[in-house]
């Protein structure tokens, strides 16, 4: 279901927005392009983007904070660490409790696959905007920061 665009929205702000998401878009999936983190369905990832962020969690901490059932947590976690991306511990405040952590393996391969993707986009920089559009652009992200960061309030 789509929201409709507000009568008094100036056509070429419209226009913008949509110009923007196709841009966003097909840059996204140029980067993505440079260097492949394996197959991780998005679940997978979005747990491995937390556990990056904000350390070792417990498996129902983790669904929490994905909000699904603890089951289906357990699943993606288990796949997970049979591709070697998670690895569990025993907590060591409660020992009932595992934290599941990334591996190291995995630290460093997400270190190099952004290496290889901020890279690409470095050389893209240098090869495709004057120093000048790299200036707009440099004030230009900051924008699109706090785009991200809007939330609608209902």
């Amino acid at each position: 279901m789509s929201l409709p665009t507000p009568k008094s929205a100036n056509p070429e702000l419209v226009s913008l927005a949509g110009e923007l998401r196709i841009s966003l878009a097909k840059l996204v999936r140029r980067v993505r392009e440079q260097a492949q983190q394996g197959d991780f369905t998005s679940s997978q990832k979005s747990v491995l983007l937390r556990l990056e962020r904000n350390g070792a969690s417990t498996v129902s901490a983790l669904a929490r904070a994905e909000s699904v059932r603890p089951q289906s947590m357990r699943v993606t976690v288990a796949a997970l660490e049979a591709q070697g991306a998670v690895s569990g511990h025993p907590d060591p405040t409660d020992a009932r409790q595992t934290l599941i952590t990334l591996t190291e393996t995995f630290r460093e391969k997400v270190k190099h696959t952004r290496a290889i993707k901020e890279d690409w986009l470095l050389r893209a920089l240098q090869a495709q905007l004057s120093v000048d559009e790299q200036t707009t652009l440099a004030s230009a992200v900051q924008l699109l920061q706090r785009l991200a960061e809007f939330e609608q309030k209902d």
